[in-house]
């Protein structure tokens, strides 16, 4: 009984090892080719992902309803010395990439690369809990993860794009098990809608921040969304 028990579950685990190499180092590296729209009466989602909340900016802050305070758009996007984001009415758009996600991220319309700014962390807090990882991974229910500490305090990396004369702020920010942001590109650059910008390791999310003044939603909380293809803002006229 044991010589047959023995070898089935050596078996088992091999095969339990390999599906987590090739989730763990070919599946979550996957590299599908994207072909945006690039209409440019909207703006692109810059990844896959569920979106989790639509905020308003008023005069450069967001209400946090769980910290019972505004907090400034510096703050979330970790701009240094002071440096200022140049949106005080608009919308913030934030979009929650699990494991399972394409995490490349690309450019949400034909633009310029005016800055980029990175934040490093001491310790990178967890974005959700065991439950609203289940929730959001495999049952794809959004759960408003706006403010909490990771949301001030994790690595970060904002890249603010020239779209037609617009500021368009991406803020991509690691989540606990992250090893690193990769960012393609510089300021300087110009860029294809839909081309590559970054990769961000494991977990993750991006918020997108637009003024209220040029662009207006077009998606809601809980609605999936895939990079360079699904609109997430269209012009206003």
């Amino acid at each position: 009984m044991i010589r047959i028990i023995l070898p089935s579950i050596a078996i088992l685990l091999i095969l339990i090892s390999g599906i987590v190499y090739y989730l763990r180092y070919i599946y979550f590296f996957r590299d599908p080719e994207r072909i945006s729209p690039a209409n440019p009466d909207y703006l692109y989602s810059p990844c896959d992902g569920l979106v989790v909340y639509v905020k308003k900016v008023v005069r450069g802050e967001i209400v946090s309803e769980k910290l019972g305070k505004k907090i400034r758009i510096e703050e979330i996007s970790g701009s240094k010395n002071g440096e200022r984001i140049n949106i005080d009415e608009g919308w913030l758009v934030g979009i929650y990439m699990s494991p399972l996600d394409v995490h490349f991220n690309y450019a949400p319309q034909h633009s310029k690369v005016k800055k980029v700014f990175y934040k490093s962390a001491k310790v990178n807090y967890p974005m959700v809990d065991l439950w609203e990882y289940m929730k959001m991974t495999y049952l794809k229910r959004a759960v408003d993860n706006f403010s909490k500490k990771f949301h001030l305090e994790n690595e970060r990396n904002t890249i603010v794009l020239d779209v037609s004369g617009q500021d368009v702020v991406l803020i991509e920010i690691a989540d606990k098990f992250v090893n690193k942001i990769d960012c393609f590109v510089k300021p300087g650059d110009y860029l294809k809608a839909g081309q590559k910008i970054s990769f961000i390791r494991r977990g993750s999310q991006v918020d997108v921040l637009v003024s209220s003044t040029s662009f207006e939603p077009v998606v809601s909380k809980g609605e999936r969304v895939k990079g360079a293809i699904s609109p997430i803002f269209k012009k206003k006229f």
